[in-house]
């Protein structure tokens, strides 16, 4: 399927739960310049998660990958591209609440996007980079109120579990970190427990996960 946008079209795969969705979800993929695209595979796999749980979720490819028209813009138009797509799954599910998530150089877009997205009641970073260089700075998140999830290969080569601990510890209480034991940056042979981990924080019933309390509190 493809998603209008003002340079083109992104490609794109939705999939919906078994029942009517409780919300929507975009999971957007790592650095394009280093192999990223919707069809990684712990991005496919934390999509999964969040399906079982009853959201609809939409992956992509940002401009100049695969189908999608465009060329790489350095996270600025890939940003674009994100709020595009949470438009797209507004105008097909009015009323229900977003989740913004992404592995990587995408957890980057989509935090970022999400955080400031009041259509957004929810985060999910996975693999943060934080140890790449300057510009990967998530600081931005102590001035969020929303419920984030972030999932962290302890072995992660471009952040460990222990550094993303540190750099998370002050930015307040309501990101939860879960760090994945013998896990690199992209969950090589841990995918499974990234895609427990994931379904773990948003799977409890109506009312009691943080994405339902946020769209309550909405209401």
């Amino acid at each position: 399927m493809q998603i209008p946008v003002s340079h083109g079209h992104l490609e794109a795969v939705l999939k919906e739960p078994d029942s009517s969705p409780r919300g929507a979800a975009i999971v957007c993929h790592p650095h394009p310049l280093f192999g990223g695209t919707m069809h990684t595979k712990a991005v496919y796999r934390a999509a999964q998660a969040l399906n079982e749980v009853g959201l609809a979720t939409l992956r992509f490819n940002f401009r100049g990958v695969g189908a999608s028209t465009g060329s790489h813009d350095d996270g600025i138009g890939e940003r674009d591209d994100a709020r595009a797509a949470l438009d797209w799954l507004e105008a097909r599910y009015p009323g229900l609440p977003l989740l913004a998530g992404g592995l990587s150089f995408g957890s980057l877009v989509a935090l970022s996007v999400g955080a400031v997205d009041e259509r957004v009641s929810a985060l999910l970073g996975l693999g943060l980079p934080l140890a790449r260089d300057d510009r990967y700075d998530f600081g931005f998140l102590a001035e969020v109120t929303k419920p984030v999830l972030v999932v962290q290969g302890e072995q992660d080569e471009f952040g460990s579990g222990e550094h993303v601990a540190r750099v998370l510890s002050g930015l307040g209480p309501h990101i939860t970190l879960v760090r994945v034991p013998g896990s690199d940056h992209y969950f090589t042979d841990r995918v499974d427990e990234l895609r427990g981990a994931v379904r773990d924080y948003f799977e409890r019933g109506p009312g009691s996960t943080p994405f339902e309390e946020v769209r309550h509190a909405k209401s």
